[in-house]
């Protein structure tokens, strides 16, 4: 019997939804998604993480939200691309009283990892690997023989003065109008700075760049490997399906 598990990712847009094989590892059917309200506050949400898990209309049981925050036991730390509001709110205990199931909340960057070294780019893969992604800022997480450690927010790390994100980003490389060999000279400095702190064995480079990684890819230079993520848009919803199951 397949084993299905809905999964969420907030976004600061759009909040993304679909239903996962666990054992297979990937979707069962589409991609949904709607518009994150703005402003994103917790009640203003519940709407939008009821309406997507009726459109998909999957089976009871738990649900994963990948969140862009730092959460610690379900208790949403920081607001990064949503309002506020949500800091000090006990994620899965508030969207249960809506949904009436279970709920598992876990940062974003975390969930996309964990479809990643499950099913993707660092499946198979022992020691340390690190799974960036670039967007408006950059989200890591950071894995031991599998293993996950939380809310790793290597993109607030200090390179070059200052933050990594702010420095780094596929944001920041639109923004200030920077080609390829610009950027990737960037990327490789940060590469290199957390190399010489973690000793990480892989680097996955996910975002919406990491599909032109062919584009950039010779001019990547780590004493590490570096994989493109195997799950581009769909591995937070992906990975948030995993910690439902538990898996």
């Amino acid at each position: 019997m397949t084993r299905q598990f809905l999964g969420l990712d907030v976004g600061g847009s759009s909040v993304k939804a679909g239903l996962v094989d666990i054992e297979a590892g990937h979707l069962i059917g589409e991609l949904i998604s709607a518009p994150t309200p703005q402003p994103s506050t917790p009640a203003a949400m519940l709407p939008v993480f009821q309406g997507l898990a009726d459109r998909l209309q999957g089976p009871p049981g738990k649900v994963g939200i990948a969140f862009p925050s730092v959460v610690k036991h379900g208790t949403v730390c920081t607001a990064a691309n949503v309002d506020r509001g949500w800091i000090g709110v006990d994620g899965p205990a508030f969207v249960e009283k809506s949904l009436q199931r279970p709920v598992v909340f876990l940062n974003d960057a975390d969930a996309a990892g964990v479809a990643e070294v499950k099913w993707g780019a660092g499946r198979g893969i022992q020691g340390v690997v690190i799974m960036l992604t670039f967007g408006t800022g950059i989200g890591t997480a950071l894995f031991a023989d599998g293993k996950l450690l939380p809310n790793s927010e290597l993109g607030h790390m200090e390179v070059q003065g200052m933050e990594a994100e702010k420095w780094t980003s596929a944001h920041v490389r639109t923004a200030q109008k920077l080609d390829w060999p610009a950027w990737i000279e960037r990327v490789n400095v940060y590469l290199a700075q957390m190399y010489a702190l973690l000793w990480p064995d892989l680097f996955i480079l996910g975002g919406a760049v990491s599909e032109r990684f062919n584009e950039f890819a010779p001019l990547l230079h780590s004493q590490a490997l570096i994989r493109p993520a195997h799950f581009a848009g769909q591995a937070g919803v992906i990975g948030a399906a995993l910690a439902a199951a538990g898996d």
